[in-house]
């Protein structure tokens, strides 16, 4: 298969996978090729991508490529769709979100040791907005329901990795107080 027949495969594999996403793992499956190949090509159409066809980008979520409009359509995109403003999250909703972000797998009785407050109502809005899911049972007395970030939260913040999110740790407490404010922030702006 010549390099623009595999850009092109890629091209119709990510619009028919639509808001799932193509995982890299799939692309080599279908592909005939190896997980690091497909990787690659993967890379080389979102550079590409970003040269060539300004309303359109790849996004990397994870190990899940997603082509997606960019922000500069947005404004168009929202107009002809008429969309409704997305309802902000409360600030307990965005508490909880950090912390099962920073602290994942964790359960909701160590969110709300961490919050002070109970965080039920806050954990099932995010449970909701499935930014958040039930990622199995905690090997503790009584089994607690353990939660971690997904994918849609990856996409709702435009965050690569978890592993992008700024480290609170080894840094002055000014520092990581500052980090937060911009991770709330964004987080205030997104919702």
């Amino acid at each position: 298969m010549s390099e623009e027949e595999l850009q092109g495969a890629l091209q119709g594999l990510l619009y028919v996978c639509g808001d799932e996403g193509l995982v890299v793992k799939d692309a080599a499956r279908v592909l005939e090729i190896s997980e690091e190949e497909a990787a690659q090509h993967l890379h080389q159409l979102k550079d590409w991508m970003q040269t060539n066809m300004p309303g359109l980008q790849l996004k990397e979520f994870g190990s899940k490529f997603q082509m997606v409009t960019s922000e500069a359509a947005a404004p168009y995109i929202e107009k002809l769709a008429d969309v409704p403003d997305k309802a902000n999250l409360s600030q307990a909703a965005l508490e909880t979100l950090a912390i099962v972000a920073y602290n994942q797998p964790v359960t909701k009785a160590e969110i709300d040791d961490i919050r002070g407050v109970k965080s039920e109502k806050a954990v099932q809005t995010l449970v909701n907005k499935a930014l958040i899911i039930d990622a199995g049972r905690a090997q503790t007395t009584g089994r607690p329901i353990i939660y971690q970030t997904t994918e849609r939260f990856l996409e709702y913040f435009d965050i690569p990795s978890i592993k992008e999110l700024p480290d609170l740790h080894d840094k002055s407490e000014d520092e990581s107080a500052d980090e937060a404010d911009l991770f709330f922030d964004q987080l205030n702006e997104e919702s």
